[in-house]
Formats: C-alpha cells, structure tokens, sequence
C-alpha cells in the first residue's frame, strides 16, 4: 500500500498485541496462513438489528499503521518488545486480504463483519484498532438507525459534540449520517467527511441580550428570516409571538428544548397557524432518544435535534464486537479451524460466507453463514461480504453517500418487527450451513 498523509495509528492498539507478536516471532509461528473474524455473540438486549458503520474510517486507519523511526524509539525505551520485534515491525505493512459487510448494512448475532486473511503476525496486532473503531461506530449508528425509524421521514439533527469525546464526537456525527440523519452541528465531521452541518443559537445568546427583542432581532438581522430561534428560554408563546413579529410569517423555524414535547408542540402549532405563519417549522431537542421520538409521531415536530442518547449508543455504548482467530495453518501446511470453548464466550471455528436469506418478495428471512464455502443461494439471497484489502491494497473506499444508501436499502428488507421501537428477539436468525 502506498504511504499516506495523516498521524500514524500504529499505538492506538493494546500493549499485549505487540507481546504476542514477540513471542510468535521468536517461535517460529508468526507467519502462520490465519484467519481472524469480527463478529457480536448477541445484539444489546431487546435490539432487533445492528449497523456495520466506520469502515471507511478504518481503511484510512490501516493505510497508516506504520511503526516510523518516532514511534520504534518509544517502544525500545519503555521496552515494550525487544529488538527482533522492532526491527520486524520497522518494515511492517499489511500485506493481507480483508472481507468484510459493507459499511451501512444491518447484521446479526453472530454475522462475520470482517474476516481479515493473512499472517498472524499481520492480523494480530489490528485487533484492537479494529475493534476500537467499528465498536463505536456501530454502536452509534445502530442507535441512529432506530432514531431515523422512529421519525418516519422527519429529519434528525445529529447534536452530540458536547457529550463526546472530540474525536468520538466526529466519528458519532458520521456514523449517524450513515444511519440517515440529515445533518450534524460538528463542524470538523463537516470539513473531514462532508456530513451537512447546521445551527443556529443557544440559550446562552438570548440571555446576551437585554430581552428577547434584542436578541431575536439581532439573530434574525444577521442569519435572514429563515433561521431558527429559541423559544422556551423565558415564556414559549410570548416568544413564538415575538418571533413572528420581529421575522414574519416567512420565520423558518422555532426550537423548544423543555417542557413537555408533545403539548407544547401543538400549543406552539396553533399558535404559529394563527399568526399566520403557517410555513414556520417546529425542531424539538432536549434528551430525545428514538422511544420519545416515536411517543412525538402524532405531534406537529417538523425535525429532532439528538445528542447524549445518540453518541452513548442509546444505552449500548459498544456494539459488543469481539475479534477472534477461526481458522489458522496446521504442521501439514492446511489451514484448519479453530475455535473458543470457554463458557458463555464459545465461537464457531471456520472462515465464514455470508448471505440474507430473502423471500421472493425481497423481505429478509434468515441470516445464512457458510462454513468453509459459501453457503447455497437459494435464488432470492444477496451475498453479503466484500471485499475491502486485497493482497494489502485497499480497495474498499467509497464516498459516505453510498453507505448511505447502502444502510436505507438493508433496512429497508428487513420484517415489520425489525421497526418496532418496543425490546425484542433478532429480527431474523443466523443459520449455519457447511462444515468448517
């Protein structure tokens, strides 16, 4: 893979996959054929679907896992490896094939996300990069894709930044783009992925002012009739009435960030109507996950504005990814399977094929993973790996759009169930065919 500009990541994994690949070195197995796979024992509990989000993000991580001449001489001075090992990491470069779900799909227990097909030494020390950036990602947009379900078609603003780490925040903002939210108020997700960004005031501006006839017409003077303005700082209807006073029927929109949601926003309606401003849109924010977004579907909200349940995974911070060795070269040059037996965390050996099962109609019945081959198409099944590296060189960019819609269409064939907001089993099962 060519080199490429950006901060290494070559540190943003754990301390044991370096003692690992130490070890491997020194005995003679780190270049063992292997096969490593990512994959949720279970989904959260009473989630019926995940979304795979963050692939694009790691693809650009993997093209710069490179250990430079800075980051060897902090590992030989905290000694972390010995000499053998830093001299074998100096040179490294991921020379492997990786399959994984393209980004935006939905996946079940159990579903191989991503099979990574190389030396141990080469897939070992990604586990944890790996993981650290679908865990999130996923997490996110699993939440986000509840969240745009529940809105039936009304947008969402992503609004997260503030209740995030810095770089979470981006990250979050992008995921939840993927999962159909319309825009972000984070302007780095903006500038670095294209997300469409968006905001207009605080509370903070209106208590600026001397009064909210200040600090409406200063707003409106600046940003046009087409802003949004904050109306439950002090009095929501004195404010909805000043705000079509000071813009006109042509006001954009009006924010209510208290109270009770469903009231007021029929309250605010009738209002606006009466004032004749009938065009006027109602955003609503304040601690929305997608269960109050879904008890609003009968009231007059034009657009959500999410934040804390969102970058916290609604409850589900991780997806609940794991990154386990399935298959790996025997005395005899195969490559045999290999799996984990120890209570409530068993896998299933194998390399793994995927494909959802679908009816004639085109609706999602079953999760089918082949072992060791591709499992029979039916004649309705959609294959559901692709391929992301080959032979170490990426080829699984896309623009975020794609995943986008990638995300709309997957959800899209899944059962009625799989949108109910209230807990519930996996939407379809996961079936095993094959011997691995």
């Amino acid at each position: 893979m060519p080199a490429v500009d950006g901060p290494g990541t070559a540190l943003l994994t754990d301390h044991y996959e370096l003692t690992m690949l130490q070890a491997a070195l020194a005995y003679g197995s780190a270049q063992r054929r292997s096969v490593f796979e990512v994959f949720a024992r279970r989904l959260p509990e009473g989630r019926r679907y995940g979304v795979v989000a963050g692939t694009g993000r790691l693809l650009s991580d993997i093209e710069r896992f490179r250990f430079d001449d800075e980051t060897l001489a902090d590992l030989e001075r905290r000694r972390v490896v010995d000499s053998p090992t830093l001299q074998w990491l100096s040179g490294y470069r991921f020379g492997g094939t990786i399959w994984g779900y393209a980004e935006g799909e939905c996946f079940f227990p159990y579903s191989p996300l991503i099979v990574v097909e190389a030396s141990f030494a080469e897939a070992v020390i990604l586990e944890t990069l790996i993981l650290s950036v679908l865990n999130f990602d996923s997490a996110v947009a699993s939440a986000a894709s509840r969240m745009t379900t529940a809105a039936a078609g009304r947008p969402c603003i992503e609004m997260g930044s503030r209740r995030a780490h810095e770089q979470a925040a981006v990250a979050a903002a992008r995921a939840a783009f993927v999962a159909g939210f319309a825009s972000t108020s984070n302007l780095e997700a903006g500038r670095t992925y294209g997300v469409p960004t968006q905001g207009t005031s605080a509370h903070s501006f209106v208590l600026l002012h001397d009064d909210e006839r200040e600090a409406f017409t200063a707003q409106v003077d600046s940003l046009g009739k087409g802003t949004t303005l904050l109306v439950d700082t002090y009095d929501v209807a004195e404010a909805v009435a000043l705000g079509v006073e000071i813009a006109g029927p042509e006001l954009g929109a009006v924010r209510l960030d208290s109270g009770d949601l469903l009231v007021q926003a029929h309250e605010v309606r009738a209002q606006l109507d009466a004032l004749g401003a009938t065009a006027t849109k109602i955003v609503v924010t304040s601690d929305l996950d997608e269960h109050a977004i879904a008890a609003l579907a009968a009231a007059p909200v034009d657009a959500y504005g999410v934040g804390t349940a969102l970058v916290t995974g609604s409850g589900a911070p991780t997806a609940g990814l794991v990154y386990k060795l399935v298959a790996r070269e025997g005395p005899d040059g195969e490559v045999v399977a290999v799996a984990k037996k120890s209570k409530d965390k068993k896998s299933v050996g194998g390399r793994k094929y995927a494909l959802r099962r679908r009816s004639a109609a085109g609706v999602a019945g079953a999760e089918v993973i082949g072992l060791g081959s591709s499992p029979a198409d039916d004649g309705d099944d959609r294959p559901l790996l692709v391929p992301l590296v080959r032979d170490g060189e990426i080829i699984g960019h896309e623009p975020l759009t794609a995943a986008r819609d990638r995300h709309a269409a997957s959800r899209a064939e899944l059962p009625p169930t799989a949108l109910q907001m209230s807990r519930g089993e996996p939407a379809i099962p996961t079936i095993y065919e094959g011997e691995p």
